[in-house]
């Protein structure tokens, strides 16, 4: 297969051409049939003039009139316009015989003049001597009276034969074809040079090389958008490579720490390094921290669940006031230090959601919350309207997260500098109350944050 691809510049720049090329040559024809026609019409109109102005001589010497009074336009026309053709003029009597000629009869040319003389058009096409002629008849009248007629001359072939014409057209034609070819070739190349630089950074971030160099701000749009959105994609790729490393580091700390603390307790215990009531104090905290292990675990494995939509959501309708309240009504009781305040809707209101999952992601955002201020602080937890979605915000008063952070507070096992070393888990906390937020038809989203607080808002459509 790769044998037979070919390089962008070559593809785009023959497919140019040849469409180029029959497009010339399909104008060459229709333009040389157009020239061809058109001389030939003028040709006639001058072997017209001639035969008028023949009869227009005949019947001023008839009158009188003497040859210096005859304008002298078809001399013109005739060094001018008639280079090509050399008609014959033949003047005929009434009877058909030919009275005079401008020059002698060819060989083998005879044209039977009362049988032409007969035929009611002007413009006649006789062939004689194995050629076509085009024959201009006019009568020659005086005093009323038709004394005989002027013939004009000329074979078809003379009449069609543009030879200078068809050269400099096919000069102009192949002129136009080699300033295109030159344009589309520089076209070509100014467009496929940033997408082979991009194929090319490609292949070196195949290789795990980020550090690439492409250009910047290309004039065509779509272009530019392409190489943009590329070096986007290249950041997040670096950042996430750099989240995957951190996190298997992270994940086989948070998950040693407890077996190891576990591990040491228990053994404490079964050496009877400890006894009585201490060993009883050891015992409850190595079963917290085999809580805080299978929480990490459970939520792995949540995780992990919602990614590939194996767990099922069981949407029901609930009036969204009470709700709110019987889910922070206990999470108030077991943190007595945190000043917890609650802003309803000013009227009931239906939604339809899965209670559970509601549950876990504002459980979640009030941990995050309680975790980013001192020991005593204060979350607000407010209902509002936002259009035909409801959305419930949650404030805190804490530190705050770093702008440079914010982008990426979504991102599955991404933790902050600030939480890293301060809060123990996984990461996974954000990443799974958005995707629980999404299961169940709304989401969720960092609204603000700076160093006096942080809020984040949870959108659920309004029942309809």
């Amino acid at each position: 297969m790769n044998k037979s691809k070919i390089s962008m510049l070559t593809y785009w720049t023959r497919n140019y051409v040849l469409t180029l090329a029959v497009g010339l040559v399909l104008l060459f024809v229709v333009s040389a049939l157009w020239i061809r026609h058109t001389t030939t019409e003028h040709r006639v109109e001058m072997m017209e003039l001639i035969a008028e102005e023949m009869v227009s001589r005949i019947t001023n010497m008839a009158a009188g009139v003497g040859p210096e009074q005859v304008d002298p336009y078809i001399d013109r026309r005739e060094a001018d316009s008639m280079r090509e053709i050399n008609p014959i003029v033949y003047i005929t009597n009434a009877s058909g015989e030919v009275v005079t000629t401008n020059r002698p009869f060819p060989p083998g040319l005879s044209f039977d003049f009362k049988k032409l003389m007969a035929d009611d058009s002007n413009t006649l096409r006789v062939k004689n001597d194995g050629k076509l002629y085009t024959i201009i008849k006019r009568s020659v009248t005086i005093e009323e009276k038709v004394v005989g007629y002027v013939f004009t001359v000329e074979a078809n072939d003379k009449l069609t034969a543009v030879k200078q014409e068809y050269g400099l057209l096919a000069l102009v034609i192949f002129s136009i074809g080699l300033l295109g070819w030159g344009a589309i070739y520089k076209l070509s190349k100014r467009l496929s040079k940033p997408i082979l630089d991009v194929a090319a950074a490609a292949k070196l971030i195949e290789k795990g090389i980020y550090q690439i160099s492409l250009p910047e701000e290309l004039k065509e749009k779509e272009v530019d958008e392409l190489v943009t959105s590329f070096k986007e994609m290249v950041i997040r790729l670096e950042q996430l490579e750099k989240t995957r490393t951190e996190l298997l580091a992270g994940v086989t700390h948070e998950l040693k720490t407890p077996v190891t603390s576990i591990s040491g307790l228990l053994q404490a215990v079964r050496d009877d390094v400890v006894t009585g009531d201490e060993a009883k104090a050891f015992i409850k905290m190595a079963f917290d921290e085999t809580t805080k292990m299978k929480t990490m675990v459970g939520d792995l494995l949540s995780f992990n669940s919602f990614a590939v939509d194996a767990v099922p959501v069981k949407m029901e309708l609930f009036e969204v006031n009470e709700l709110l309240e019987d889910i922070l009504r206990p999470w108030k009781a077991t943190h007595p230090h945190i000043n917890l305040h609650v802003h309803v809707l000013p009227i009931r209101e239906d939604i339809a959601v899965d209670r559970v999952r509601f549950q876990q992601i504002l459980v979640n955002l009030l941990t995050n919350a309680e975790q980013a201020m001192d020991e005593n602080g204060e979350i607000r937890v407010s209902l509002q309207f936002i259009g035909n979605t409801i959305a419930v915000d949650v404030q805190d008063f804490g530190c705050g997260i770093p702008v440079e952070e914010q982008p990426l507070i979504f991102e599955r096992f991404y933790r902050g500098d600030q939480k890293k070393y301060k809060v123990r888990g996984l990461g996974l906390g954000l990443a799974l109350s958005k995707m629980m937020a999404q299961s169940i038809g709304g989401d969720l989203s960092l609204l603000e944050s700076s160093e006096k607080g942080t809020t984040f808002r949870l959108t659920i459509p309004q029942t309809v």
